[in-house]
């Protein structure tokens, strides 16, 4: 969510003209992540937030985000519904490029979430699982695991700049990976990406889930993998069994894993550590011109795919 593209007020407006939402009366820059520019638009029908999607979101794959997000609304689920254009669809362009207008949801994120922080976000994972259960789209992902040792060999020349045998040790981890990835788990739409920066908390409850812009078809518990290496993985390179313990507990709370989900699960918390290990070792090796937000350090998440590999028989 850096800013990349510049808007002026003249393009803003002529974007805007096809909304019924009136002219801008706010417009700033939302700095934080790295992958869409951002900007959190004020106008006489409410506060919204635009994205000017960029280099890793395809153009193809916006009419599943938006679906799923029109959908999961619908459901009640907080996640922001997108704003349809006069001339139909929700997609249009600004600079060049694709963006949407989307509902701004209150609340804020948190970088040290407690337990009851950990345990109302499991819930609401679980929740988003849940009412996705019947959305009809499809889209595989592309960032799963039997896309992972291409993706790697982007980045495999030079992997040992960001730290010596790095290549070596992601070559073995991938070699395990492959041998005993699990299969023919429960599956549907996941969020993909669910960070403690993408939910908003409010009065200890979940307010909102945003950037559904890495959502796809996967297991449940791959998606439940991720949020939990997110969450309770600190800063200091320690892993939070407090918060484990309690976003774990609040998933189940609201969707009882399957046994051979619970199995599964060391393996895929090993698995989801690996995908933004290479998707940030590329960003690392390759940063975007331009942007005003340095790209996250890959060695925190080796660090997490070491820490679950040693808990593994």
């Amino acid at each position: 969510m850096a800013v990349y593209t510049d808007i002026d007020a003249e393009t803003l407006a002529a974007f805007l003209a096809d909304y019924d939402l009136g002219a801008a009366t706010g417009f700033v820059g939302i700095l934080q992540g790295v992958e869409n520019t951002n900007y959190r638009l004020e106008t006489p029908a409410g506060r919204f937030v635009l994205t000017v999607f960029e280099r890793r979101t395809a153009a193809a794959d916006l009419p599943y985000f938006l679906a799923l997000m029109s959908h999961l609304a619908a459901a009640c689920f907080p996640a922001p519904r997108p704003v349809d254009r006069r001339t139909g669809g929700e997609i249009g362009r600004i600079s060049g490029k694709a963006a949407a207008i989307v509902a701004f949801l209150d609340g804020v994120s948190t970088e040290t979430p407690t337990a009851a922080d950990a345990h109302a976000a499991g819930g609401a994972l679980a929740r988003l699982h849940l009412a996705g259960c019947d959305f009809p789209g499809r889209r595989p992902n592309d960032l799963g695991a039997i896309h992972w040792r291409a993706l790697f060999q982007k980045s495999a020349g030079r992997a040992d700049e960001v730290a010596p045998g790095l290549g070596a040790e992601i070559l073995a981890s991938l070699d395990w990976l492959e041998a005993c990835w699990p299969a023919d788990l429960p599956t549907g739409a996941i969020h993909a990406d669910l960070f403690p920066d993408n939910l908003f908390l409010k009065d200890g409850a979940v307010s909102g889930v945003i950037d559904f812009y890495f959502a796809c078809d996967d297991a449940y518990a791959y998606d439940l993998a991720i949020m939990l290496n997110a969450w309770c993985f600190d800063r200091e390179g320690c892993w939070r069994d407090d918060l484990s313990e309690a976003l774990t507990a609040g998933y189940r709370a609201e969707r009882p894993l399957s046994f051979a989900e619970a199995v599964a699960l060391p393996t895929l918390l090993a698995g989801a550590a690996m995908r933004f290990l290479l998707t940030r070792l590329y960003d690392w090796l390759n940063p975007a011109p331009g942007a005003l937000v340095r790209p996250k350090n890959p060695l925190q998440q080796l660090a997490c795919l070491r820490l679950h590999r040693s808990r593994l028989p």
